[in-house]
């Protein structure tokens, strides 16, 4: 049997290839990659990812200081809104009060005058009425004074008996006492009697 003659390599790729090994070995010690000179292009991304991490810091660093700005503004806002609520409370009654002022002038006036004119009691007696109705109606306070026949509303009449009587049935026969509403809602309900069913 005929060897085969073993070509033997040029000493050129000898040398290429111990230098190949000489850099994998670099590799895996180091774990780098040493590949020959930087290309331009990887620079240029470098650079622009650097560029990108810089701005988008920069705006979160803006949209922190944003975000803090709002939320002073907003717990000022809500401290300012709570004073409000609270001075609002406190002094609810006072357009109130200074629309009973002249109601309270009337009245001290009528006990300070010295008069047996019974008339003129009486008229100022009704002078002091309409102010005081005035000043209600200026508080959103409204008189509920159903008329005779009216139908029976359970939500702002109050029934103190049911009573024979030629109307409809369940209608107000009498009002016994006038009733109130303030901004639509019952301060007082009217005391009514009503018809009964026949």
């Amino acid at each position: 049997m005929e060897k085969k003659p073993v070509h033997e390599a040029a000493p050129e790729d000898q040398e290429q290839h111990a230098s190949s090994n000489k850099t994998n070995q670099v590799q895996t010690e180091t774990g780098e990659l040493q590949c020959g000179p930087v290309d331009q292009n990887e620079q240029e991304t470098q650079l622009n990812i650097e560029d990108a991490l810089t701005q988008a810091q920069a705006h979160i660093a803006e949209l922190k200081e944003d975000f803090l700005r709002a939320r002073a503004e907003t717990e000022n806002l809500r401290r300012r809104t709570q004073d409000d609520l609270a001075k609002a409370h406190k002094f609810a009654i006072e357009r109130f009060a200074e629309y009973l002022l002249p109601v309270i002038d009337s009245l001290e006036a009528a006990l300070s005058c010295e008069t047996d004119d019974v008339a003129k009691m009486r008229d100022g007696v009704e002078l002091t009425l309409r102010q005081l109705n005035g000043a209600l109606e200026k508080g959103r306070v409204i008189v509920l004074n159903p008329e005779v026949g009216a139908k029976f509303d359970p939500h702002r009449h109050q029934a103190i008996a049911t009573v024979p009587a030629e109307q409809e049935p369940n209608t107000v026969v009498t009002v016994l006492q006038k009733g109130y509403l303030i901004a639509d809602r019952v301060l007082r309900p009217a005391l009514v009697t009503v018809c009964q069913a026949k």
